[in-house]
């Protein structure tokens, strides 16, 4: 049975492992017509089939982020193929564990060419086609390493920080413009994805998410959140938050720590060998949404919307303000009736004037 065309349309780069995997499916499940771009063509072409399988329309686009012009293509095929889109989810990313002076030039360069330019390459497609209507969401998946950077993954860290100043300056455009167009940011933790497969590697032992790990759908049902309610931000998982608000409380102590325990936390015992990587072209392999940590991964993960927090501290804030103000008040006055009671009655009961 088709499916009408009255559904939203999304757009998810990346969307055909990991993260992008269980995004196109979660939004398959909550009635969303869904468009993949990736540059795994069989890896595209089994999402399709796992979205039609909801009910739901897809479309598969090999497109490499990177190449500005293939996403603009992609982004008028989906709006010709599926209809207008409502949501651009950017979610392609590639990364390289290596200490930095081990790390190539060609390949720093690749990374942010596909985890920073491959998002704003998905802006640029997404808004041709929103600001015309006026409308729609875009989502740029982040990192709480887009907060603190981390040893081993200094290209990645790089991009990500640059992902958010980009952010802020798109958003205030935005609002400049009285667009009704929304960004919103959504950090991640460390995630159960195939990347610690075939990702780049110069390191003894094979690549691991730093714990606690969780798996890939905790993050895409804080995506889909975004999608439905726009917020600014979204941090998703405990550690996330400790490590964006370590990163503006204690900087260095963070320096410290990362240098000390890092390092091992990002490798496994099995050492590293031989593998091709997906830097330059697809890895092979049937990879899905999941990497080889389903032992450990937890399936659920606190989602935290930082401006309700900063507005319950607002509210705190002003609560104690007024609080200590009604004091002072109090005080002001119960001094002021003492200094009257004085100046009426002085010293042999005398009127007195001070």
């Amino acid at each position: 049975m088709t499916a009408p065309h009255t559904a939203p349309v999304v757009v998810i780069t990346g969307g055909s492992a990991g993260v992008g995997r269980a995004c196109a499916e979660a939004f398959a499940r909550d009635g969303w017509d869904v468009a993949i771009l990736a540059r795994g063509e069989d890896r595209l072409e089994d999402t399709k089939d796992a979205v039609e399988a909801l009910g739901r329309r897809a479309l598969a686009v090999p497109c490499d982020v990177a190449d500005a012009e293939a996403v603009l293509d992609a982004a008028d095929r989906v709006e010709a193929d599926l209809g207008p889109i409502d949501c651009w989810v950017n979610d392609a990313m590639a990364t390289e564990f290596a200490a930095f002076v081990d790390t190539a030039p060609a390949e720093f360069q690749r990374v942010v060419d596909v985890t920073l330019m491959g998002q704003v390459h998905g802006v640029m497609a997404a808004l041709k086609h929103m600001r015309r209507r006026g409308s729609g969401s875009i989502i740029l998946v982040g990192s709480a390493l887009a907060y603190r950077g981390i040893p081993l993954q200094a290209p990645y860290c790089a991009a990500k920080h640059a992902v958010r100043g980009f952010a802020d300056s798109l958003r205030a455009e935005l609002l400049h413009e009285g667009s009704a167009i929304r960004i919103t940011e959504v950090h991640l933790p460390g995630l159960n994805t195939p990347q610690f497969s075939w990702a780049r590697a110069r390191t003894d032992g094979e690549p691991r998410p730093v714990p606690p790990v969780y798996q890939p759908e905790a993050a895409a049902r804080a995506i889909l959140r975004a999608a439905h309610e726009r917020p600014r931000e979204l941090w998703v998982g405990r550690a996330t938050a400790k490590i964006i608000l370590g990163a503006m409380l204690a900087p260095a102590y963070l320096d410290r720590m990362m240098a000390e325990q890092v390092v091992a936390q990002q490798q496994s015992r099995a050492p590293h060998g031989d593998r091709p990587d997906n830097l330059r072209s697809p890895a092979p392999g049937p990879y899905a949404a999941h990497g080889r940590f389903d032992d450990e991964a937890e399936e659920w993960a606190a989602v935290i919307d930082p401006d309700q927090i900063r507005r319950t501290a607002g509210f705190a804030l002003g609560a104690v303000a007024v609080g200590a103000a009604a004091l002072g008040l109090a005080r002001a006055l119960k001094g002021d009736g003492r200094r009257r009671g004085r100046q009426r009655f002085g010293r042999g009961g005398r009127r007195r004037l001070w």
